[in-house]
């Protein structure tokens, strides 16, 4: 690994500022080759002006601040330029940079990976700020921040500190059964009443629906129904947008078209597919199959049925929607009635959407968020129950075996161990300069 690595941290293009970071034993060193001028007191900004190491060109006068470790978000010492947001002065600084020795422009990731390698960050956390960065809804954004401020770690922390003293006890006990003041029965006791306290908390965390991992993605709500049946015309009203080509022609959406939205603050992915009904044309056919796929995983399915009808039976568990309202008056109790032309009965559409979203997704109060970690807790939720069940029966041994397992699934969820697979595989998803 490169000792000092840096980075633009903020977007390109023109800008008021733009924000350069370095990280790394070398980063006081690049900054007096910027400056010409010692370091200025920590965690202060300071005006300086930067000026290319090698002719002394001037390149910008920017604010600097100096941080050392290891009070910094990487844990080493660390340099931030805010310069004058123009591409031109950002890209010379970095070439600057790029010329120093020891120093490497940073890959996706670096600086948080160093921060999580550092022990500034665990897993969760990290995990967290990826999903800041991508919260593109309120209550995604808080669901994000619950996680980067420890909301798991800690639970994860205390769970493991209580199954560690119950894994101390049961080895006590069997290293020294022989012993007059070591109980051979503490695993029965109060060990076995807090692995049972751990193992119910787990399972209580478990016990959301997945709530937390479906926020992450978004509540999927599919349109189906019969060929112009207006799926394409309700999907671009609720997008408010042209996203589906729209036509008097039956047939004319052919694969599954999605479009992302906010909701009320929550994350809902809408989905226009091909009409249903009876064809020999392979392309149609092709297109109703992949329909029927998306209506088998959708989280909640719009069943649009047109004044003339519809031929196939909704699926169970659809919400039947009566299009087209402003050509015709459907019946009372025939399923909520709409015209996306016109507008009527969106509002209550959307209620309806709104609530099932809440239902299934939460309002970003979940702790366990990603399949990882929902994995790694179901183990150890296993081996508490093998532990807990085998207490009077089975080999002290055995018991010990399953606990020590436990705990080392909870090691997993905070990144303590067995994660290095898949650590180049999260921090790539990172931006340059996080």
């Amino acid at each position: 690994m490169v000792d000092t690595i840096f980075a633009p941290a903020s977007g390109f293009g023109r800008a008021a500022v733009a924000v350069v970071r370095i990280s790394g034993p070398g980063a006081a060193a690049a900054l007096e080759a910027l400056t010409r001028q010692p370091p200025p007191p920590p965690r202060r900004l300071s005006l300086r002006t930067l000026v290319a190491p090698g002719s002394g060109e001037i390149l910008d006068r920017a604010l600097v601040a100096w941080m050392p470790a290891p009070g910094t978000f990487t844990g080493e010492d660390s340099v931030e330029l805010q310069l004058h947001g123009g591409p031109a002065v950002r890209a010379a600084v970095l070439r600057a940079l790029a010329h120093l020795p020891g120093l490497a422009p940073a890959e996706p990731g670096a600086f948080t990976r160093r921060a999580f390698l550092n022990g500034r960050m665990d897993l969760t956390e990290v995990e967290g700020l990826a999903d800041l960065i991508d919260a593109e809804t309120e209550a995604q954004r808080r669901q994000a921040m619950r996680q980067l401020d420890g909301a798991l770690s800690r639970l994860v922390e205390d769970w493991r500190a209580t199954l560690l003293d119950v894994l101390a006890m049961t080895e006590a006990a069997l290293d020294f059964s022989d012993e007059g003041d070591v109980d051979a029965e503490t695993l029965t006791t109060a060990g076995l009443a807090a692995a049972t306290r751990v193992r119910d908390g787990i399972l209580s965390a478990l016990a959301n629906g997945r709530r937390g991992e479906r926020l992450r993605e978004g509540l999927m709500v599919v349109l189906a129904g019969a060929p112009n049946a207006g799926k394409s015309t309700l999907l671009n009203a609720l997008a408010r947008r042209d996203a589906a080509i729209v036509s008097a022609i039956p047939g004319t959406t052919r694969d599954a078209i999605e479009v992302r939205c906010d909701l009320g603050g929550l994350p809902v992915m809408l989905v226009d597919t091909a009409g249903l009904r009876e064809s020999v044309d392979a392309i149609e056919v092709e297109g109703m199959a992949r329909s029927r796929r998306r209506i088998a995983d959708a989280d909640l399915v719009l069943w649009l049925v047109p004044p003339e009808g519809s031929g196939e039976t909704p699926p169970a568990g659809a919400l039947v929607v009566r299009t087209k309202a402003d050509l015709s008056s459907p019946s009372p109790g025939d399923g909520l009635a709409i015209s996306a032309l016109t507008g009527q009965g969106l509002d209550a559409l959307l209620d309806r959407i709104e609530v099932s979203a809440q239902a299934a997704l939460g309002q970003g109060d979940a702790v366990v968020t990603r399949e990882r970690q929902r994995l790694a807790l179901e183990s150890c939720a296993e081996h508490l129950d093998r532990a807990i069940a085998g207490a009077a029966s089975l080999p002290a041994e055995l018991v010990a075996e399953d606990l020590r397992l436990a705990v080392r699934a909870l090691g997993e969820v905070a990144g303590r161990v067995g994660v290095e697979e898949m650590l180049d595989r999260l921090f790539a998803s990172f931006c340059i300069g996080k």
